[in-house]
């Protein structure tokens, strides 16, 4: 006689690569966090690091791209941190964050065009490697 052991729901084992990429975005997140504090410190203590030409139809005040930084720089590296952590929450969170992070570095461009292409890259990495199945259980 056979019996069957009910299984408790469809926990799929999470792959060694799922694992390791779930590890790599979340310090990825703290880094690109890390970057965008920086910039957003460098535009907020020095209005004059960043210059655009008159003609670019997004001009903000640099002091507005500062805070947006740096918040968006604080979010990233709190999701990171969680993500490390595997919280439930910080997979989707960091999701949604660094898509942020690269819209807003594409409306950045125009002052620091290379490092916002890299920024954008780095976030769009983050988002491929989270969505990955088994990574956060999205």
């Amino acid at each position: 006689m056979s019996t069957v052991e009910p299984t408790q729901g469809t926990q799929q084992e999470v792959s060694g690569w799922a694992s390791g990429a779930a590890t790599f975005a979340s310090v990825l997140l703290m880094l690109i966090g890390t970057f965008q504090v920086i910039n957003g410190l460098t535009a907020l203590f020095n209005d004059e690091f960043f210059i655009v030409g008159d003609q670019y139809t997004f001009k903000l005040d640099i002091t507005v791209w500062g805070w947006l930084h740096l918040l968006l720089g604080l979010g990233l590296a709190f999701c990171g941190a969680g993500l490390w952590q595997r919280a439930t929450w910080a997979g989707r969170t960091a999701i949604v964050l660094c898509a942020l992070c690269a819209i807003a570095n594409f409306f950045f461009l125009p002052y620091y065009p290379i490092w916002a292409v890299v920024v954008i890259a780095l976030s769009v990495w983050v988002i491929w490697a989270l969505t990955r199945p088994g990574v956060t259980g999205t």
